[in-house]
């Protein structure tokens, strides 16, 4: 399931894609598949070899383009161990609501990434965020757990304020904003209740089978109840600051 739209995020083949916080790799294999150089970076050990065995996996399947590599490593998003301008493409998706230096996180994105290069940052909706933090303290009081809610306008400031020009925003997953309100009001641990149940499996039927009908209704709810806040965003080249901060 991918939150950033990679119509209007493109990767082309042999671009440089950093996933900062790929957790599980969601957005590292997209890429992948476009023939783009991938580094997958998170601090959670487990994810990483999972991620790792999966590039492998893709890799024996014939899936990636010839020339096309990836790698995950373990990494601090506070301190990322790669010279200045690496990278085209730089996706920091579900991360910043995690981390109390979200300011940090964002300007070692843009250290990182070249001018010219791309940004993609996807947080949690602030309304939908809101209802599940108003049904319950487990959603969010848990070790790594979620610290703050964004604005939408309050993520685009941080954005531009770490150098970025923001060119595009949308929000993503609005059939799985009720999906989260039901596991907060039955408790988040409580995967057997039946309305939880029968919610994830017509989710992961979605997911699989893509219908009409529901990319339809996801794509008429999103601007109301997505789940998901996503930017998009360019790094501009020294020359374009400069005359912009002259203005």
């Amino acid at each position: 399931m991918l939150t950033v739209d990679f119509a209007r995020f493109p990767v082309a083949r042999g671009d440089r894609v950093l996933d900062i916080g790929c957790g599980q790799g969601r957005h590292s294999y997209e890429p992948f598949r476009r023939g783009a150089h991938v580094v997958a970076l998170d601090r959670n050990a487990k994810d990483i070899a999972e991620v790792n065995g999966m590039f492998r996996a893709m890799e024996m399947e014939g899936e990636p383009p010839a020339g096309a590599t990836a790698r995950a490593i373990e990494g601090d998003a506070l301190a990322l161990p790669f010279p200045d301008a690496s990278f085209d493409r730089v996706i920091v998706s579900e991360v910043l609501e995690h981390i109390p230096d979200d300011k940090g996180v964002l300007a070692e994105a843009a250290r990182v990434l070249r001018p010219g290069g791309m940004l993609a940052v996807t947080v949690p909706r602030f309304g939908p965020e809101k209802v599940c933090w108003a049904l319950s303290d487990a959603y969010h009081e848990v070790e790594g757990g979620h610290i703050r809610i964004y604005r939408a306008d309050e993520l685009v400031r941080r954005v531009e304020e770490a150098g970025f020009s923001v060119y595009a925003t949308h929000h993503a997953h609005a059939l799985h904003a009720p999906y989260w309100w039901l596991k907060c009001a039955v408790g988040v641990d409580n995967d057997k209740d039946p309305l939880v149940t029968a919610y994830h499996k017509l989710l992961v039927w979605d997911i699989m089978k893509k219908p009409a009908a529901t990319r339809v209704a996801e794509q008429l709810l999103d601007p109301l109840i997505g789940k998901s806040f996503v930017a998009y965003a360019t790094k501009p080249h020294e020359g374009a600051r400069d005359a912009a901060g002259a203005e």
